[in-house]
């Protein structure tokens, strides 16, 4: 008489999941475009007509990444991910801290633009025209000093994510280990069963 093997005895996958890939590549992609669109500057210069475009497409941008952000955290509660490289222990621990701080910024940038925008008493603004106002009084002075956080938060997850992605090209071409290969779609990899 034969078990079936379970799947939670199965051994861990070798890649990501299609779902897992496309969040992670959407949301790279989005915090990258939501950057580049982003308006920056005094809320002056934010909010004057001209920039309406680019920070309602920023806006857009932004809260997709946070919706997606979300869907990330709530996938990786039911998906089988592959197990860590092996590495040396302060790689190791280099990579949960950036992965943390990562998924952290992804919260914080979006909730601090809106924090801001409300707090200095601008509606949310999307590309169709849909417009959200704040629920609450403004603040004019905590929200400006918000939107300069969020400022400071855009940056760091630039360059947060410009260290994870040199990690992951260091792990793909010196170290050779199939990090990299595991979250891109079509690379060959150890496991070539394919998963959803």
């Amino acid at each position: 008489m034969t078990i079936a093997s379970s799947p939670a005895l199965s051994p861990a996958p070798a890649r990501y999941g299609r779902i897992a890939q496309l969040l992670h590549w959407a949301t790279a992609a989005l915090v990258l475009v939501a950057f580049l669109y982003g308006p920056g500057g005094p809320e002056a210069r934010v909010y004057a007509l001209p920039r309406d475009f680019d920070r309602h497409l920023h806006e857009t941008l932004g809260s997709t990444v946070l919706l997606l952000v979300v869907l990330r955290v709530i996938w990786r509660l039911f998906d089988r991910r592959p197990e860590p490289a092996p590495v040396s222990r302060w790689m190791g621990l280099a990579a949960i801290l950036v992965q943390i701080a990562l998924y952290l910024l992804l919260f914080a940038v979006p909730l601090s633009a809106v924090l801001g925008a409300w707090l200095e008493g601008h509606p949310l603004a999307y590309l169709g025209g849909l417009s959200i106002r704040a629920p609450f009084a403004a603040s004019h002075e905590l929200g400006a000093t918000i939107a300069t956080i969020h400022t400071w938060l855009g940056n760091a997850i630039l360059w947060v994510a410009g260290f994870h992605a040199l990690a992951a090209l260091y792990h793909q071409f010196i170290l050779k280990d199939g990090v990299l290969a595991s979250m891109l779609p079509g690379l060959p990899s150890k496991d070539t069963s394919r998963r959803i």
